[in-house]
Order: structure tokens, then C-alpha cells, then sequence
């Protein structure tokens, strides 16, 4: 990691350190087969894991039962772990647009969950999200999830990684302040 790049991490929660406000933030990795899940902390003097997962659907059932599959088990988590932010990336689709659709409905279901629980969501494009992490905006996926390994000081990558790139959002609103 960068000296800049932890130097800002550190003045983020020296800032919480001196509020005394601790930021509990969920990152989102959406999709119709798999939506990964990430929650961190910020506060003190470091950013902390607090959990990760991943909600499956099968690709057998009805889209609509796989939607509100994603709506109830996202509601779930919300609910056992209370954040107070939320991330996500905003939707990117350069090649297929009809694998794109499913994701923006998953999309939707967890925006919804995400507003029924109160919560703004927020949105970082992909090169946001790379340049959070790793320091480089065209940084690649196995470099993404070894930096969220090292920022959030884990053993391993987290698995699935669904659930890796959910915490790699949640540690790009880390960066970044909420202000309402």
C-alpha cells in the first residue's frame, strides 16, 4: 500500500477517531446469480472486517422468484448486521446489455431493501473503486482483492468474489466522506 493511500486512510479515521463516530458500512456487488456482500468499519484508527457473504440463486427458477430471493435474504443481512452506509458499483455494461438487465433488476430489489432500511445508496464506478483500493484505476481483479486482503488485514482473499468486490465498495466509501 502507497503511503498516500494509507496516509488518507488514516486521516479518515483519525477524523472518526475525534467525532467519535464509527461508520459501519455495507458494499454491494450485485447480480442475478450471486449478489457478494461485504461489511466494514471505519472508526478509531483503522478500517475493520466485520463480515461477508454471498446470496445465491438458482438459475432454474423463475426470475421473479430469484429477485425476491435477493430482496428477502439482503433484507436479512441488513437487518443483522445495521449499517448505516451503503456502496455499490453503478452498473457497467460495454459488451452484453442482455446480461446486463438481470443485474439491473437485482439492482433494483436491493435498492429498494436498501431504501425500505433508510439508506442512501451509494454509487462508485468500477475505475473509483480500483483507484480506492489499489492507487490505480486500471489495477485488475486479483490485485482489487489482495489490497481488500491487506487493507482489511486478512489471512486469505475473502471467498466468493462476489463478496471480495462488495468489500472493495465498501472500502471505496471508506475513502470518501458522507455527508447528508
Amino acid at each position: 500500500m502507497s503511503r498516500s493511500k494509507k496516509s488518507g486512510l488514516l486521516a479518515l479515521a483519525g477524523q472518526a477517531a475525534r467525532t467519535g463516530k464509527v461508520r459501519r458500512i455495507l458494499g454491494v456487488d450485485p447480480g442475478l446469480s450471486s449478489v457478494g456482500w461485504g461489511l466494514v468499519e471505519i472508526g478509531g484508527s483503522r478500517i475493520r472486517h466485520i463480515a461477508h457473504g454471498c446470496i445465491e440463486t438458482k438459475a432454474d427458477r423463475p426470475q421473479a422468484e430469484r429477485l425476491f430471493s435477493i430482496y428477502t435474504a439482503f433484507k436479512e443481512v441488513l437487518a443483522a448486521y445495521e449499517p448505516a452506509e451503503s456502496a455499490m458499483e453503478t452498473l457497467y455494461f460495454a459488451r452484453n446489455v442482455s446480461s446486463a438487465m438481470p443485474v439491473a433488476e437485482a439492482r433494483g430489489v436491493l435498492g429498494m431493501a436498501l431504501a425500505e432500511w433508510g439508506l442512501r445508496v451509494r454509487e462508485f464506478t468500477p475505475n473509483a473503486i480500483k483507484q480506492a483500493v489499489t492507487g490505480a484505476a486500471r489495477a485488475d481483479k486479483s490485485q482489487v482483492q489482495e489490497m481488500v486482503r491487506f487493507i482489511l488485514g486478512l489471512e486469505d482473499i475473502p471467498k466468493p468474489d462476489h463478496a471480495a468486490d462488495a468489500l472493495a465498495s465498501a472500502i471505496c466509501a471508506a475513502h470518501t466522506l458522507f455527508l447528508e
